[in-house]
């Protein structure tokens, strides 16, 4: 049986008490409390959630896509897939208010199911160079509805870039990005690709000029290009092929880069994301090619 007595009055001491431990508690979860407030995000595209974190905006997300590897806390997110090959379901499973995308996100019929749910879709444009970094940076900050956070995060970012840059000679190695080698096929990029612009801005010379984005070559053309370098992305499967297997190709192993051992690797992400860690990007690329200073 529960007992129920009279009710105690308070005293002043206590009251005074309950106030400031009121105050503390308000004090100490408030902020987190406002953090909070806002859309619920989904980033798709790995150069999209490094912008978020860069803002200091990772509190509205709720997911991510595939491709969104850094920074490594990320990875605690929901995954709603490949960014060309969003499944509706997760991503309306998250319940998001917003949606950020890189440009080329979909497929179309993933797309089309999120709009019909009325739910917000941003499209963010991309193009291989520095302006293109700044307005990436400038398009998620507007979404987010923190402009002036983004011109100062372009601003910064363009300043390194600048630096990085700026250091690089007017040596220009003829570099072959080779996305994948399957049963000895070679796929690398033309023009076009952020392959091809990362290179560029780094000082180095595509040796693919002959088409635009990735396509596999023929021996014929891989001899054509005559690279001094060739570039992968240092990741496992069948994108990163051993450089013995490099070597070993009938056509590759002709080449200047194979005679001279000459291969650079460096992660996906940082190397073709074009966001925030791109100077970073043109700063190992740059020294890797031999094309800082001199």
């Amino acid at each position: 049986m529960i007992r129920r007595g009279p009710l105690k009055r308070l005293t002043p001491s206590s009251l005074a008490l309950i106030m400031i431990f009121g105050l503390l508690l308000a004090f100490i979860f408030g902020p987190a409390r406002a953090q909070n407030e806002g859309p619920r995000v989904v980033a798709v595209g790995g150069s999209i959630t490094e912008i978020i974190y860069e803002l200091e905006m990772e509190h509205l997300l709720v997911a991510r896509d595939t491709t969104s590897s850094w920074p490594p806390e990320v990875a605690v997110l929901p995954d709603v897939g490949y960014i060309r090959a969003l499944s509706p379901e997760g991503v309306l499973s998250v319940r998001p208010d917003l949606i950020i995308a890189e440009e080329g996100a979909g497929p179309p019929e993933s797309i089309e199911v999120l709009a019909n749910a009325e739910i917000e879709f941003v499209e963010v444009p991309e193009t291989f160079d520095a302006n293109g970094v700044r307005s990436k940076i400038l398009a998620v900050a507007d979404a987010l509805g923190v402009p002036e956070e983004g011109v100062a995060l372009a601003d910064r970012i363009e300043a390194e870039l600048a630096q990085a840059v700026a250091a690089i000679s007017d040596d220009a190695p003829r570099v072959l990005f080779i996305l994948s080698m399957q049963d000895g096929r070679v796929m690398a990029s033309g023009t076009g690709t952020a392959a091809s612009g990362i290179i560029e801005m780094s000082g180095g010379q595509n040796a693919i000029d002959a088409f635009e984005g990735y396509r596999q070559l023929t021996d014929e053309a891989v001899l054509s290009a005559a690279p001094d370098v060739i570039l992968m992305m240092d990741r496992g499967g069948d994108h990163s092929a051993a450089n013995a297997d490099l070597f070993a190709h009938p056509a590759l192993g002709l080449t200047p880069a194979a005679q001279n051992e000459r291969v650079v690797r460096i992660n996906g992400l940082l190397l073709l994301g074009f966001g925030p860690r791109t100077p970073m990007a043109v700063g190992q690329l740059s020294e890797a090619l031999g094309t800082v200073g001199g």
